[in-house]
């Protein structure tokens, strides 16, 4: 399990074998929520129950409309609204947006140094920082423990990244 901070609330990633990642924050008023990425689209909405945080009360299954639409309500960058219909015109495709940890052995360096798609085969198609998207990142671009990337691949591919930035 990695944790990172986004504005001022810290977010738990957890990669589930199999599966694909979950994402899981604490609300201001005790409420634990979640979100489960299949490596096959599909979203999950988790909510935990109140006095059993390790207890979900509530999934609720989310088709790619209704992740997009969610996405847009909460004001996510749209390049991730179009990579999702990008892959759901191409079989086998996936598009993951993931956190880099603080302890990430790349938070700090250029994104070069990680050799992703000479290592996976995924590329890596924006970074998220504080809200903004950086399109088509260079190798120079230096990742910080407070970015997302968005990464584009097989699901195999792009587990593998989330592999390579948590643990090198």
């Amino acid at each position: 399990m990695n944790e990172r901070r986004i504005s001022a609330v810290e977010v738990e990633q957890t990669v589930l074998p199999g599966i694909g990642l979950r994402h899981e924050f604490t609300t201001r008023s005790g409420r634990r929520i979640g979100i489960v990425s299949h490596r096959t689209g599909r979203r999950d909405l988790v909510i935990y129950d109140l006095d059993d945080p390790d207890r979900a009360c509530e999934t609720v299954k989310l088709t790619d409309e209704e992740a997009d639409t969610l996405v847009e309500l909460l004001g996510a960058p749209r390049i991730v609204q179009r990579l999702n219909a990008l892959h759901r015109d191409v079989e086998g495709l996936v598009s993951l947006q993931l956190p880099i940890p603080s302890g990430s052995p790349y938070a700090g360096r250029p994104m070069g140094d990680a050799q992703v798609r000479t290592r996976t085969g995924a590329s890596i198609v924006a970074v998220v920082r504080s809200g903004q998207v950086v399109a088509s990142p260079g190798p120079e671009f230096r990742l910080t423990g407070d970015d997302i990337v968005v990464v584009v691949g097989s699901p195999e591919s792009t587990a593998a990244v989330a592999d390579i930035f948590s643990h090198g």
